[in-house]
């Protein structure tokens, strides 16, 4: 049997706001200075989540292929400056480097689970197209500001050792491996918990959101299957290239590490 979809009105998503007064309670109680941030940010929510349902409904009734690819730019380009800002390095030397490991990331898992496995005949349809694009975008974007501020800040705090390990092993790759390697636990480990427990003490919001859309719950976790190994694949592989391509612009012909250049001033 066919289940009807609920839709929610204005009057009942303004009671759910209206639970934010549960945590800015004790914000207040315990001086926790967060109630602004928290309303700031709520309001940005709407508001992006407003104009994005109107973009969103315009885009899916085009469904054209450049129309698509553009709203998946605007993503990425997103991605790449708030990753740089969050993760306190250079734009001059970052912005190419995570637009460049993006730009690979997408095409690559986008042509793969949606042209290969999927098997769409339009592999630009919008309806899949931007939802994977974005939850991979979205994911990457935690992965990669983690990742690359460990990974970076590493080197600026621990330069020293740096210059040690490249002395005695003449290998700039066996010098980085340490840093590299804490950078890459950070930034994949709680995808990897989350991963684990899938099923177990959680439903991710994908499947959620299908099932309470009438899709059949043997489909809604096929599907949630597909996105978390291409979320996973793909992260792994936009954090990898985003590091690989930006050591290009921070080390010096000498192999030294460029680090005022590279990282902000370490709060």
């Amino acid at each position: 049997m066919e289940q009807k979809i609920i839709d929610l009105s204005f009057l009942e998503l303004l009671i759910s706001i209206a639970t934010l007064l549960i945590p800015f309670l004790f914000f207040w109680i315990y001086k926790i200075r967060l109630i602004k941030s928290v309303i700031i940010s709520v309001i940005r929510m709407i508001i992006q989540l407003t104009l994005v349902a109107i973009y969103l409904e315009w885009i899916f009734d085009k469904n054209n292929a450049w129309i698509n690819s553009a709203w998946i730019l605007v993503m990425l380009l997103v991605s790449v400056f708030t990753t740089i800002r969050r993760a306190e390095l250079h734009w001059k030397n970052f912005a190419i480097p995570l637009f460049i490991s993006g730009f690979t990331t997408i095409f690559i898992i986008d042509a793969f689970f949606l042209g290969y496995i999927i098997k769409l005949k339009y592999i630009f349809d919008a309806q899949y197209l931007i939802p994977i694009s974005g939850m991979l975008l979205g994911n990457a974007l935690n992965n990669n500001i983690i990742g690359l501020n460990s990974y970076y800040k590493g080197l600026k705090e621990k330069e020293e050792l740096y210059q040690f390990l490249i002395t005695n092993t003449g290998n700039k790759k066996l010098a980085l491996q340490p840093f590299l390697e804490t950078a890459i636990r950070k930034a994949l480990n709680p995808m990897i918990a989350t991963i684990s427990v899938l099923g177990l003490i959680s439903l991710p919001g994908m499947m959620t959101g299908q099932i309470l859309g009438g899709v059949d719950p043997s489909i809604a976790i096929k599907y949630q299957f597909l996105i978390m190994i291409a979320i996973f694949v793909g992260c792994t592989m936009n954090l990898f290239l985003s590091i690989i391509l930006a050591n290009k612009n921070a080390f010096d012909s000498y192999d030294n590490f460029k680090s005022d250049e590279i990282v902000k001033e370490i709060n």
